[in-house]
């Protein structure tokens, strides 16, 4: 059967413009330019009213001079005039030259804060690309050592620190996974030499091993999970090769389908041959981790929905169940260790909380993402990207 909806996202609304700091800078630049024009404008036509209210030509009375039968008051009207059409063309040439201007420094304004906000964008840029999977990465500005190149050294010696604790935590849970292992053994080695005594075991003591050997199984996957996890998040992908996706869904479903088949769940597929380079053991725990998740959480006689594709060169897996309804905020912290909806997710359900999270770092450390969302009728969608060729390869050879 086939699942009635796309494969691809719906395109989301275009985020509203904001002021960012560019334009704001432009606006201040521009606006601090208008200001000092407009006052040199005024300045200058206060001047220049003051020199033309002054005449010094021949033949024209002066402020206090008394005017004489040989001095036309024709002559003193004809200039009041033109002082009145120079002052005014003056103030509108003024203006005209001020609006260009201020046009003028509003395109320097935005260059020039491009070019001094140029570092805080790469800085920005390179921090952004930086997360728990390339910590050792560094932003390394370049430059005069001023503020903004204090800020970015600063910021290297803070992922610096990060990395140095996320490798001694991850060294750790691979170290402590390694030793815990040999205690187990031997508990299992001291059930079954319980077990062999000549005279014989009692009902009771046999239940109890039962009960103890699904506790050290329940162990053993737990810190079989630590080890993937371990090994993922440092990156060690190991010898890789071209892995067939819709193979090793076919296949986690095939396993899963005694589980299936006693909680009645339906299952819809539309599965289409693409594959990946990458570790072929941390790829198949992350599918069979996908599938697993789904197939436990799912409700009796829910459905699941499983699409596997292309979209834009990347592999896009998705699953959705059904289920109660979710909140956002908690489902996008599955991915972290340890992390469960409720009490439906607990320990008597076989789980341990680290099976998205081990999907979370098998995508990462192949360079995809996991996306988390609770479905609007109740559920959970997984969608996994991952990048893709399409091109066939022998099987074994390492890309």
């Amino acid at each position: 059967m086939t699942i009635s909806r796309t494969l691809y996202e719906p395109v989301s609304r275009l985020p509203r413009p904001r002021a960012t700091v560019r334009w704001r800078l432009t606006l201040l630049y521009g606006g601090l330019f208008l200001i000092c024009g407009a006052a040199l404008l005024a300045i200058t036509y206060l001047l220049f009213a003051g020199f033309v209210f002054h005449p010094r030509l021949p033949g024209v009375a002066r402020p206090g001079q008394v005017v004489g039968p040989t001095h036309p008051t024709a002559l003193s009207l004809a200039l009041s005039s033109q002082r009145s059409s120079d002052l005014h063309h003056l103030l509108v040439e003024s203006g005209v030259g001020l609006a260009i201007m201020a046009l003028v420094s509003g395109v320097l304004g935005w260059v020039v804060a491009g070019r001094v906000l140029a570092p805080l964008r790469t800085i920005t840029q390179a921090a952004e690309l930086i997360s728990d999977t390339n910590l050792h990465e560094r932003l390394a500005l370049p430059g005069p050592r001023d503020e903004l190149r204090r800020l970015a050294d600063t910021i290297d010696r803070l992922l610096e620190r990060l990395e140095t604790a996320f490798d001694a935590q991850r060294r750790f849970v691979a170290n402590a996974s390694h030793e815990l292992r040999t205690p187990l053994a031997m508990m299992r080695t001291t059930l079954d030499v319980a077990l062999t005594a000549p005279e014989g075991v009692a009902p009771q003591i046999r239940t109890l091993d039962a009960n103890l050997r699904e506790d050290l199984d329940h162990a053993d996957r737990l810190l079989e999970s630590f080890l993937v996890l371990a090994r993922a998040q440092h990156g060690e992908l190991g010898e890789q090769h071209w892995v067939a996706i819709d193979q090793l869904v076919e296949t986690a479903l095939a396993t899963r389908a005694p589980e299936l088949a006693i909680k009645h769940l339906e299952v819809h597929t539309r599965i289409n041959p693409v594959r990946t380079a990458g570790s072929e053991t941390l790829l198949t725990r992350m599918i069979e981790n996908v599938i697993e998740n789904a197939v436990r959480h799912s409700p009796a006689g829910g459905l699941i929905d499983i699409a596997l594709g292309v979209d834009r060169d990347q592999v896009r897996l998705i699953v959705e169940t059904d289920g109660p309804l979710l909140d956002q905020r908690r489902v996008a912290d599955l991915t972290h260790p340890f992390r469960r909806l409720g009490q439906e997710r607990t320990y008597s359900q076989g789980g341990h909380g680290l099976g998205l999270s081990i999907v979370a770092a098998v995508a990462a450390a192949h360079g995809g993402t996991v996306l988390l969302g609770a479905r609007p009728r109740g559920g959970l969608r997984v969608q996994i990207a991952l990048p893709c060729t399409l091109a066939a390869q022998p099987a074994g050879v390492s890309p």
